[in-house]
């Protein structure tokens, strides 16, 4: 398997931080090489002894950011017809082809289409994929949240969380108006922005609009630090203008928190507005105010929201339903399993559907 490393950024690492906690790694003979940075020459290295050795089957994890460094790390697998898992993490497939010239075109479709399988984690981007590359194999395969029993707590402080990239993309900016238009009827409001990007412009933008004491930095987080904010948050903003289906927003929603996303990408497969939580057009900072006061003045709304959410998370994503779906991938491509898995009764599969 090929992917981030531990307690990096990004959804990779939190889901393959699932993966080793939910034992996938005890049931199947897993051998985790990261790839980030200069790690990716020593991966490149291991991988090629496993392809000597024997015939492996591989399961890279694949980004925007990292997608030619990865492909050239799974070719020689490909060139040995290792049956490899390409596993699509986050959003930017579609600008990546599209800004790409006629030859890195032909190569993206090569990949997604000599691939055993092209694992996506929503219903969106596995269409993006039929549509670039017709002869892939595509799956949809949840990524596994962990959903927690939490602790009753009615007196959350009115906090709005921001937890991702800075970035006008991202929404960042249209989130610090609707902030400040919601702070005349919610005066104590707070925003805290977690995670990294351009923190000097959206202080700045935060100065104009007369709410920098309003507005917290905490830079990047790792689970734990995650799981904090969740317990404080009054709310969860995710009003991007482009996602695929966020770990962080189904990690919230997970976590009881309430959630205000812009209707983007694979976002309204996990989000009905006004029943698991809110959806907004990105870009409307009108609508993300008028929603973020809703939310933190009606307090029993928001309650039944978040259990909502939960519960939905729960039948979609929670590891005991996810992980099987991605285990019986494993056992079709011929890997041998340490221990097997438990299967889902047909009534939790009902259920889950």
């Amino acid at each position: 398997m090929l992917g981030a490393a531990a307690e990096t950024r990004g959804s990779i690492a939190a889901v393959v931080e699932v993966y080793r906690a939910h034992g996938l790694f005890k049931r199947w003979p897993i051998r985790y090489l990261p790839t980030n940075g200069a790690l990716a020459l020593k991966a490149g290295r291991a991988l090629a002894g496993e392809l000597l050795r024997a015939r492996v089957a591989v399961h890279a994890h694949i980004g925007v950011r990292g997608f030619w460094r990865d492909a050239a790390l799974i070719a020689p697998a490909l060139a040995a017809r290792s049956p490899v898992l390409l596993h699509l993490h986050g959003n930017g497939f579609d600008s990546l082809y599209d800004q790409s010239n006629t030859l890195a075109q032909a190569l993206i479709r090569g990949l997604f289409e000599r691939a055993a399988c092209v694992l996506v984690p929503c219903e969106s981007l596995r269409g993006w994929v039929r549509a670039a590359a017709r002869e892939a194999h595509v799956v949809c395969v949840p990524n596994p949240v962990a959903v927690q029993t939490l602790a009753k707590d009615t007196c959350r402080p009115n906090m709005v969380l921001f937890l991702g990239h800075m970035a006008p993309d991202k929404g960042v900016f249209d989130l610090l108006e609707a902030v400040s238009a919601a702070r005349g009827a919610v005066p104590d409001l707070r925003l805290v922005c977690a995670g990294d990007g351009d923190r000097i412009a959206v202080a700045r933008y935060a100065e104009r609009l007369g709410i920098a004491e309003a507005v917290k930095f905490t830079g990047w987080v790792g689970p734990s630090g995650k799981r904090a904010l969740f317990e404080s948050a009054a709310v969860l903003a995710a009003p991007a203008y482009d996602a695929a289906l966020p770990m962080s927003l189904l990690e919230a929603m997970a976590a009881g928190v309430p959630v205000v996303a812009a209707a983007v990408g694979g976002i309204p497969e996990a989000i009905v507005d006004g029943v698991n939580g809110f959806l907004v057009a990105p870009g409307d900072s009108a609508s993300l105010a008028r929603v973020l006061r809703k939310v933190l003045l009606e307090r029993a709304l928001a309650a039944r929201i978040a259990a909502a959410a939960r519960d939905s998370v729960r039948l979609r994503c929670a590891p005991e339903r996810a992980l099987p779906k991605l285990e019986a991938i494993y056992a079709a491509m011929g890997v041998p399993s340490v221990s097997a898995p438990a299967p889902l009764r047909d009534t939790d599969l009902r259920k889950a559907a």
